[in-house]
C-alpha cells in the first residue's frame, strides 16, 4: 500500500466521509524536520502501510498547512508535527505524535475493528 498525497480541503473531506466505511490514517510530515523525517521513516518499517483495511494519507505540513489545521478543527487534536490522527466513523481512534508514534500499536487497532 502506497500513501495517498493529501493536496486538498475537498480531498481531506471526501477521505472523512469515507471514515464511515473504512479508517482513514493521516500523517502529518514537515518535509524539512529531521525529527519528522525519522519518525516517517520508523513509521513506514512498522508494516502497518501493508494493512489494507485503511487508507494512508501523507500531509506535507509545509505546503499545506490549512489542512493540517482543519484535521485539528475537525479532530480536535491539537497540532503536533510529526502526528497521526486516525479517524473512524468520524471518531478519532488514535492520534499520537514524535517519539510515541507506534506502527504495531495502530497494526493492533486496525486489525481489532
Amino acid at each position: 500500500m502506497a500513501w495517498t498525497n493529501l493536496s486538498s480541503i475537498r480531498q481531506l473531506q471526501k477521505s472523512l466521509n469515507n471514515s464511515v466505511v473504512r479508517p482513514q490514517l493521516y500523517f502529518k510530515h514537515s518535509t524539512r524536520c529531521g525529527i519528522s523525517k525519522m519518525a516517517l521513516k520508523e513509521f513506514e518499517k512498522s508494516g502497518v502501510l501493508t494493512h489494507s483495511t485503511a487508507d494512508f494519507f501523507l500531509l506535507d505540513l509545509l505546503n499545506y498547512r490549512e489542512i493540517s489545521n482543519e484535521i485539528s478543527a475537525i479532530s480536535r487534536v491539537e497540532h503536533q508535527s510529526p502526528q497521526v490522527v486516525v479517524i473512524h466513523h468520524n471518531e478519532v481512534i488514535y492520534s499520537e505524535s514524535h517519539g510515541t508514534i507506534d506502527g504495531e500499536k495502530i497494526v493492533n487497532i486496525l486489525e481489532n475493528l
